[in-house]
């Protein structure tokens, strides 16, 4: 692995290195070992006595090792192969592991997502549109029972689909969909963000989810209760942009419900592919229209992005080639600016662009001090650009 791909992994598997946070420090630091070489200061900066764990050059060369031995390759962000409307995204996973052909996260995307206990209908509707949709573009779902199950299946049967998981290539889950994820793995795309090894477990659907609404250029949901998965990528979708559709249900059926209130919200009602396809955006739409003077939708912890934002949060100060790394004397942010930013912070997720406007300080020094805070553990840096306190995070 060249040296500056060791180096983007080791920093991507820091403790406490997000997407976001991995963006930001590269933008500071402009070489990931220069990140690497920051990552202690910033740490005892912000009240940390050591710095986070960092992985050693020997356990990145390994993972690489066992990722290929599962059949899988790592694609980092800023590659020819990495997909480029999820790049586009604010929190893009800095790298993805992918299994199959390449070349399919290129293509028009289209994602059909759902409930796992579905009905016979919701599963046949799924499968005929996928099946449909499959003969124009490619379908992304993420591989769990019932919807995606059917969307995947559906799909193949006349093109092409990519399966986005939450684990571990090398992971099946559901296990009663290891052969299909075999399958997809085989002849079309596996993705994922996490690394070789890894079980799924509860918070990692929601990643996996953003993912999902990063490769469409629309999401169509199918069957969905009130706070389903299937309403988070869909809030994921209109926060990036991305056209939202839903097929409704009967008003008996509570497996409806969520895929009704997104149509009494203003996505796109589906009877058949040509809804879908006759709505489809030629690129995503950054903040100017779209879905961004709706309501928010089901799922949704704040109001949606303001139109133009983009969801960008504070401008990220930028640096002129060579002034990103002082060789280690760049000073911290002051007590004080600390002090008022974590006044500000709570466990319940908060917009940056709030914090920004309500600590009295410029957005370059709010975006250093919740860099230091990231890294010393005591703030976590969330999907939509919000950030939450941790658990002891408080002075």
């Amino acid at each position: 692995m060249p040296d500056d791909q060791r180096d983007r992994l080791r920093l991507i598997r820091t403790e406490g290195v997000g997407p976001v946070t991995y963006r930001r420090l590269l933008e500071r630091y402009r070489t990931p070992a220069a990140a690497l070489d920051a990552l202690p200061r910033l740490a005892r900066a912000a009240g940390r006595q050591a710095g986070p764990p960092i992985m050693t050059p020997e356990d990145a060369e390994r993972e690489l090792d066992r990722t290929r031995a599962a059949g899988g390759c790592l694609v980092f962000l800023g590659d020819a192969d990495y997909p480029e409307l999820l790049a586009l995204t604010d929190d893009a996973p800095p790298c993805l592991i992918f299994h199959g052909d390449a070349a399919l996260a290129q293509r028009r995307c289209v994602a059909a997502v759902g409930g796992r206990n579905a009905s016979a209908n919701g599963q046949r509707m799924a499968e005929t549109l996928a099946a449909e949709l499959a003969q124009s573009v490619v379908v992304v779902s993420g591989l769990a029972r019932g919807i995606d199950t059917a969307a995947h299946l559906g799909a193949m049967r006349t093109g092409r689909t990519i399966a986005v998981i939450a684990g571990g290539i090398d992971q099946p889950y559901p296990p009663d969909n290891a052969d299909l994820q075999r399958r997809i793995a085989g002849t079309n795309l596996l993705i994922t963000e996490a690394c070789i090894g890894t079980v799924p477990q509860a918070r990692h659907f929601p990643r996996r989810n953003r993912i999902i609404a990063g490769l469409s250029l629309g999401v169509v949901v199918v069957e969905a209760a009130p706070r389903s998965g299937s309403l988070i990528t869909a809030r994921f979708a209109q926060e990036a942009g991305r056209e939202v559709f839903a097929v409704p249900g009967s008003p008996l059926d509570p497996r409806a419900r969520g895929g009704n209130d997104l149509i009494r919200q203003g996505a796109i009602l589906v009877e058949s592919a040509a809804d879908v396809l006759d709505n489809l955006p030629a690129i995503p739409d950054h903040g100017s229209g779209n879905l961004f003077h709706r309501p928010s939708w089901p799922g949704s912890s704040g109001p949606p992005i303001a139109a133009g934002a983009g969801g960008g949060g504070p401008e990220i100060p930028r640096t002129k080639p060579g002034e990103g790394h002082d060789g280690g004397n760049e000073r911290p942010a002051p007590p004080e600016a600390r002090t008022r930013v974590l006044a500000l912070l709570s466990p319940e997720p908060t917009m940056v662009d709030d914090i920004v406007r309500r600590c009295q300080l410029s957005p370059p020094v709010t975006v250093a001090v919740l860099l230091e805070l990231e890294l010393s553990g005591r703030v976590e840096t969330l999907p939509g650009n919000r950030v939450a306190l941790l658990p002891g995070g408080t002075d």
